[in-house]
């Protein structure tokens, strides 16, 4: 138990995840009149953006040449910020009216994670926001359109009936988590 405290702190993990609740209150404070899907999406992209600060330790080589298997600390940090951000973004059901299903906010958790996760690895750890925000801005730039390239650009902002936007974020999801898990953040 004392490695997960260590591990912890030397990855940011506690400043993180007050940053993670401060960013979603302010969302849910600006949009608390219209919680619907453009809010909940932005509050969950910055919500996995400020977490992801911590996916590269101090020193790479020093992670790189540990005697203990990181793959299993890699892969279970990352499914903690995408946890984390997915349940604090669904507090705001407790009480809002209107209602985005849980399916799109898993969905979208699912894939910005793995967002972040290849961020990490192309680019380091301290950029594992640059995917997910870049994915945001992108999906709200494209024009509407119900074409195969429209719809996976625009998987954030799909219903949770599109097929091509829940198979983009899972193997966004699936791609990204496990290259992170096994490969770690670039130096």
């Amino acid at each position: 138990m004392r490695w997960a405290v260590l591990y912890s702190r030397s990855r940011q993990v506690p400043a993180s995840f007050v940053a993670l609740l401060v960013v979603v209150a302010v969302m849910w404070f600006l949009a608390r009149n219209s919680w619907s899907l453009l809010p909940v999406s932005l509050a969950l992209t910055m919500a996995v953006a400020v977490t992801t600060s911590g996916l590269s330790g101090q020193d790479p080589d020093l992670d790189r040449t540990a005697a203990i298997r990181w793959i299993y600390r890699r892969g279970l940090h990352l499914l903690l910020i995408g946890g984390l951000a997915f349940a604090v973004v669904l507090v705001p059901r407790l009480w809002e009216a209107g209602l985005v299903p849980m399916e799109i906010i898993a969905r979208n958790a699912a894939g910005l994670l793995g967002l972040a996760g290849m961020a990490a690895v192309l680019f380091g750890g301290a950029y594992g926001w640059t995917l997910p925000l870049f994915a945001f801005a992108v999906a709200y730039f494209t024009p509407p359109d119900t074409a195969t390239a429209a719809l996976i650009a625009t998987w954030l902002f799909q219903p949770a009936e599109v097929a091509t936007a829940t198979w983009t974020a899972v193997g966004l999801g699936v791609v990204g988590a496990g290259s992170y898990a096994l490969f770690g953040g670039r130096r």
